[in-house]
């Protein structure tokens, strides 16, 4: 998100930030076709149709260098909280970025900020109802914060997608500018799946992987269906702007490329990974200082 770290360092400079923007994914195919999934890619044009042929077929050459087509990737598709499915409700929900972008996979994500959520809130099947009222979604500006409260709470719920791969762990991305106007970014793991623990360094271990690529599948054996949490900044300053968006990530899923190797009956090509990691990433919720 290093744009929306632009965005605020243009705002010091010149007093608006341009960079205020929504999450979405999309593909860059130009088949006309929604495969935007590992199990189903069917290229980025029609020279990359599934054929046996199409990993090793080069997508450029230059002097620069070579991409070789296995390293080409399935995603991505756009996700808009709207209360109905209705065009006018949809372009509603994109204007105000309540908005997140997935690299395919279909889990339903919700993140909210505001001063006064705690574990409680969670609780609740429909974690959006208490969202909505004691805070703001994605996409949204925190309001100033009330007078005693020192940081503020961010809830996220991920719910996996039905027919994909477990969670792996929820991350909450903050970025600022420092005192010497440098842009500035940090990465929280904020609640995870199994019984494993921080390290000295804040990062939780990997979740493992249960890919089997000779098959071209895995066990939900690991990871969480779902994962939520409650969490406060723990290095907040109330006289700096910053922002905040989450980042879920499944626990391995096989390539596109594991794919083709199995339905074609040939070796995946030297370098190639077998498995990849789905993820989303919402859109940011900001924090303004007061005055």
């Amino acid at each position: 998100m290093g744009v929306a770290q632009r965005g605020l360092a243009l705002e010091a400079k010149l007093g608006t930030n341009p960079c205020k923007f929504g999450m979405i994914g999309s593909t860059d195919s130009h088949t006309s076709l929604a495969t935007a999934q590992e199990d189903n890619f069917f290229g980025k044009h029609s020279g990359y149709e599934p054929n046996p042929d199409r990993m090793k077929h080069p997508l450029m050459k230059s002097e620069f260098g070579k991409i070789d087509g296995w390293q080409l990737v399935a995603s991505g598709l756009a996700a808009v909280w709207a209360p109905e499915n209705t065009r006018e409700a949809l372009f509603d929900a994109m204007e105000r970025k309540e908005v997140y972008g997935t690299t395919g996979s279909r889990m339903a994500v919700r993140f909210f900020g505001g001063w006064e959520f705690d574990d409680e809130d969670l609780k609740n099947r429909q974690p959006a109802f208490v969202g909505y009222e004691k805070g703001v979604p994605m996409g949204g500006d925190l309001p100033p914060a009330p007078e005693g409260n020192a940081a503020p709470s961010f809830m996220v719920y991920a719910l996996r997608d039905p027919v994909g791969g477990n969670l792996d762990r929820i991350q909450i991305v903050k970025g600022w500018l420092d005192n010497d106007g440098k842009t500035q970014e940090k990465v929280y793991d904020v609640v995870w799946s199994g019984d494993r623990k921080l390290g000295s360094d804040g990062k939780v271990p990997p979740v493992g992987n249960t890919v089997d690529a000779k098959k071209a599948n895995w066990t939900n054996t690991i990871g969480a269906s779902e994962l939520g949490t409650v969490w406060t900044d723990p290095d907040f300053d109330p006289g700096v702007k910053a922002f905040y968006y989450t980042r879920v990530i499944e626990i391995p899923t096989p390539r596109w490329s594991t794919y083709d190797a199995v339905r074609f009956g040939f070796d995946i090509p030297e370098g190639a990974p077998t498995s990849t990691q789905e993820r989303a990433y919402t859109s940011p919720i900001w924090y303004t200082p007061k005055g």
